[in-house]
């Protein structure tokens, strides 16, 4: 069976997002909630990696939509591109060279 690779991306127009002022309404996070679990894993620069994995812990404040986003984003495997980087945290690797040769593995 053939795979796709899908790029999407989501930026400010001024080409800045600030992820701890993000507040989607509740019909654009539900948008996010079912692309990440319909994903079978993400590629991720070490930046965007850092901020995202946020999601990585839980928090007492979160609601069920918060809760439901963070158990499909730590599902997914996740690939990191970095050569700073030393290590990635759960279900996810480091590639420092070759991300296509990581990705079809």
């Amino acid at each position: 069976m053939a795979s796709r690779l899908v790029f999407g991306m989501n930026q400010s127009l001024d080409g800045y997002v600030d992820h701890m002022a993000f507040a989607p309404g509740p019909t654009l996070f539900r948008h996010f909630i079912e692309e990440a679990q319909g994903q079978a894993g993400s590629v991720y620069g070490r930046q965007m990696y850092e901020v995202m994995r946020y999601w990585d812990d839980d928090h007492p404040e979160w609601d069920a939509e918060e809760r439901a986003f963070a158990a499909a984003w730590r599902n997914q495997p996740k690939w990191v591109v970095s050569r700073s980087l030393k290590s990635v945290g759960p279900n996810a690797r480091l590639v420092e060279n070759d991300l296509e040769g990581a990705i079809r593995e």
